[in-house]
């Protein structure tokens, strides 16, 4: 029998291994900068046991977002500029992972791999693009090779294609995590991510997993971001101090809340294909509400981002006991999370933190785990979701 090559060898190493060091790279659509968690793994599949080691945040500039935005969520674009930002966005997030190893005095070779989730472009579920034939779509960006040659470790990459391929939408693949990382039998959990889009997790206390249910809910962030950008010339609403000086206009909201998609069954997914500044504007104009103050529009947008929340879980889970932990930039939110504690007053509202898990960290800590599956795992039946392991292998020799 011939031997395997070092590729191979290596990555057959890693799996025998007792502890694996792994790095979860996640880049969401707020496009705020690229999470970088660093994560030690014992087992997998339901006997995982992780450990957070390091957690940082590299922030985007303006001119990388600018680049990014060119091409994000837009239908028509230069295929040039595709081709191009797929290789430097590997290149570029391989250059924040070394920058991250080196401030945290690790060394690259002391890594078994990278699991990187790329820069999300285009999310097309068949509900949404409509077009015979055809089945549901995303992309990522992000060249997995890049990132490997630049590091020196071996990067799983393309994670939601596998997903796509058995069926799914692609996302949300908190799923996977979220049931290894945060069931416990005998209570009802909620794990709601608000990022740039929300989606949240249902983890039934009995265990079922034909209960559990992954998906997403509506716009997070997103909306709430663009407008201060649009009108405040700022990244995002700190503390919510815009939302709070305003005053929520109901006859905006109400029409914000209008839209079918709200009404489709679950699970399903979104993104800023739908939910984006124009869809603001013609909801604006159907309510004739185009002249509210800026303070107001925001106060509104964060408003909404909160009902949908709430309406999904009162619509879905109000006989029973329920605990919702929050992750994500929403997490530090005020008028979110006080809307949520207040309109779900049977609802007990914490952070992930109460779970271990840092709630900034939540979402690169679920790829790195997608990664130790990838590597040593098997498929795991919850309920009617797609029964895989997920990512591609790319060596950095």
């Amino acid at each position: 029998m011939l031997p395997l090559n070092n590729n191979l060898q290596t990555l057959v190493n890693a799996a025998q291994k007792n502890i694996r060091l792994g790095i979860g790279l996640m880049s969401g659509t707020s496009l705020d900068g690229l999470d970088i968690a660093l994560c030690s793994f014992t087992g997998n599949g339901i006997e995982t046991k992780f450990k957070l080691l390091n957690f940082c945040t590299i922030l985007y500039d303006a001119h990388f977002k600018g680049e990014v935005l060119k091409v994000f969520a837009q239908k028509t674009v230069q295929l040039e500029s595709i081709a191009l930002l797929n290789e430097y966005i590997g290149a570029f997030h391989g250059e924040m992972v070394l920058q991250a190893l080196s401030m945290w005095n690790v060394k690259p070779a002391d890594v078994d791999f990278i699991a990187s989730h790329g820069q999300t472009i285009y999310h097309a579920p068949m509900r949404q693009h409509l077009i015979p034939n055809y089945s549901n779509g995303t992309l990522q960006i992000g060249d997995g090779d890049q990132l490997a040659v630049k590091t020196g470790i071996i990067t799983i990459c393309d994670f939601r294609q596998k997903h796509i391929a058995y069926g799914g939408e692609g996302a949300p693949l908190a799923l996977y995590g979220d049931v290894l990382l945060a069931s416990k039998p005998g209570e009802n959990r909620i794990l709601l991510n608000i990022g740039g889009i929300a989606n949240l997790t249902y983890l039934p206390g009995n265990i079922n997993t034909e209960e559990i249910l992954c998906t997403d809910l509506g716009p997070g962030n997103t909306l709430i971001d663009a407008a201060c950008r649009e009108y405040f010339n700022i990244p995002f609403d700190e503390d919510a101090k815009i939302a709070l000086a305003g005053n929520v206009n109901e006859d905006l909201l109400t029409s914000l809340c209008s839209y079918s998609f709200f009404k489709e069954t679950v699970p399903k997914t979104t993104g800023q294909e739908l939910f984006n500044f124009d869809y603001v504007r013609k909801m604006q104009e159907q309510s004739n509400t185009t002249e509210i103050n800026n303070f107001d529009l925001v106060s509104t947008l964060t408003a909404f981002t909160a009902k949908t929340i709430r309406d999904f879980v009162l619509d879905n889970y109000t006989n029973q006991d329920i605990k919702l932990f929050v992750s994500g930039g929403g997490a530090r939110n005020p008028f979110i999370i006080n809307y949520l504690k207040n309109e779900l007053p049977n609802v007990v509202v914490e952070n992930t933190l109460r779970l271990g898990i840092d709630p900034d960290a939540k979402e690169a800590i679920l790829f790195a785990l997608l990664g130790n599956e990838a590597l040593c795992g098997e498929p795991i039946k919850i309920g009617n979701n797609p029964c895989t392991l997920m990512g591609k292998f790319c060596f950095p020799k």
